[in-house]
């Protein structure tokens, strides 16, 4: 447990390092898919660092919410749930005005798991 808390503090903060190079927010009316592929594209070599890797699947204008699909040694890292929540989404929210939620495909946006049906 340990080592999977320190892994996921390394993440945050090689994620973090790369926030000063993304472009001030900017106040528009709903989501715009270009701000959230600049955004992805700066934070992808922080990800990729680790040996993962980021796909934009799509931005939902009407509730703001964004699904990105994390793959590579994401997919089986115990880390990549707080990579999401307090690296990815907090930077998004941060940098794209409008954004609300952002999580993988089946995901539930409020509840932050995999929607079962």
């Amino acid at each position: 447990m340990q080592l999977a808390m320190s892994t996921a503090s390394d993440q945050y903060r090689g994620l973090c390092q790369w926030v000063q190079f993304l472009p001030p927010p900017v106040s528009e009316v709903g989501v715009v898919q270009s701000e959230v592929e600049v955004v992805i594209e700066i934070i992808r070599p922080a990800i990729q660092a680790d040996g993962g890797d980021i796909t934009l699947i799509d931005v939902d204008q009407d509730t703001g919410i964004v699904v990105v699909e994390l793959s590579g040694a994401c997919v089986s890292c115990p880390a990549s749930t707080v990579t999401m929540k307090a690296g990815i989404e907090r930077i998004m929210m941060d940098r794209v005005p409008g954004v609300t939620a952002v999580v993988q495909p089946g995901e539930d946006a409020e509840l932050g798991t995999a929607v079962t049906l």
